[in-house]
């Protein structure tokens, strides 16, 4: 039998207070409180031992588990995180099995969880991330079907750093533009893009990260240059997170780029510009490229058709599509009721494909933004 659990510690109170009257028989007293002999005896014996802190609920655990690491192995693997604080609980654990492959060392859930104990992990912060780009990449076969675009690390030129915007056609490997800026301006960014626009024409999509200005962890990972884009007829691709070999054109181009330009950099702004203008017209006019059978960027490459329209025109979906406009709070309505979707694209038109009732995909203009879902009363990022 076992105390009442309504108050515990207020019940061995007052059996132990009774007890000390010594008005009642044992038996009697365990009868009253509907606790054992056994355990009678036992919260006394405590009392006598502990005095009031025999009246504190104690932990039911094992002292000792079975599959317990032993402290020998514990303060081996905390001695080597303080060897190599950098590396992960995996990482130790495979180190440990090439220096120490004879031994039987724990699963590296059980190390994290001993670092963890110990104060020798940091816990991760939650980030919003850029939603991934879930449409599969167009193909590269002509020039101007896929251009990419990057900031290139950014280094020190003078008294600031220079961050150098680099556009690019993946199939001709030519230089469209590369500009060094003070910052990561949008309005920089747009009027550099605009340039070459003016005097390449359009692309089908621009490859580029999830870095701004180019992505946002908004819906769509949308951003006013995006948006701009997709108004031109211009699909914005998106690699995925930590794989820089999903442009890996754009970044060998980047490597030879800091090789020519920015080891050692410039003086000041002027001339580090003056420099990406040389290696731009080497690049593309007089260097040789593997990945083009030894020719050219600059004989392989061709304008594209579309030219830049001197008026961006609002975009137009297919027939059975639904349209919305979405409002300047960024919500659009449908089926009754408000679903977000972006302040950017205040007074732009959405369209909704049905799916069927009280489903439909969102898009703005050739980008599937999600699924709405009247019954869940949300948009669903794909």
């Amino acid at each position: 039998m076992s105390w009442k659990n309504s108050c515990l510690t207020q019940e061995k109170l007052l059996f132990i207070a009774d007890w000390l009257k010594r008005e009642h028989a044992f038996t009697e007293l365990c009868e009253r409180y509907q606790v054992s002999r056994k355990t009678g005896y036992k919260l006394v014996n405590r009392y006598q031992e502990e005095g009031e802190q025999a009246f504190q609920e104690r932990s039911h655990a094992r002292h000792h588990h079975p599959n317990e690491t032993a402290a020998e192995v514990r303060s081996h693997l905390l001695s080597l995180k303080h060897r190599f604080p950098k590396w992960g609980p995996a990482k130790i654990r495979d180190w440990l099995a090439l220096e120490e492959p004879e031994k039987e060392w724990p699963s590296a859930s059980t190390i994290g969880a001993l670092y963890e104990r110990h104060g020798l992990v940091k816990p991760k912060r939650y980030r919003r991330k850029t939603p991934s780009y879930s449409e599969p990449f167009l193909n590269c076969s002509l020039p101007n079907e896929v251009w990419s675009a990057d900031f290139k690390g950014q280094f020190k030129v003078g008294n600031g750093y220079c961050y150098p915007l680099t556009i690019s056609d993946n199939y001709s490997r030519y230089l469209l533009g590369c500009e060094g800026f003070t910052s990561l301006n949008m309005q920089e960014t747009l009027r550099s893009f605009e340039g070459v626009f003016k005097e390449y024409g359009l692309p089908q999509a621009i490859r580029t990260d999830n870095g701004y200005p180019f992505a946002s962890v908004g819906v769509g990972g949308l951003t006013r240059l995006s948006i701009w884009w997709l108004k031109l007829g211009i699909l914005p691709e998106r690699i995925r997170a930590g794989c820089p070999q999903e442009n890996g054109r754009h970044e060998r181009m980047h490597r030879t780029l800091k090789e020519a330009t920015a080891a050692p950099a410039q003086s000041n702004f002027a001339k580090q510009q003056q420099s990406f203008d040389e290696f731009r017209q080497e690049y593309n006019e007089a260097r040789p490229h593997e990945g083009l059978g030894k020719k050219r960027p600059a004989s392989v490459y061709t304008k594209s058709s579309r030219e830049y329209p001197s008026r961006v025109e609002e975009v137009s979906y297919p027939d059975q599509f639904i349209v919305r406009r979405v409002k300047t709070n960024g919500e659009l309505k449908w089926h009754g009721k408000r679903y977000y979707v972006s302040e950017l694209l205040h007074r732009e038109p959405i369209g909704l494909e049905i799916v069927d009732e009280g489903r439909a995909i969102v898009y703005f203009a050739r980008l599937k933004l999600g699924l709405v879902d009247a019954r869940k009363d949300k948009i669903i990022r794909p």
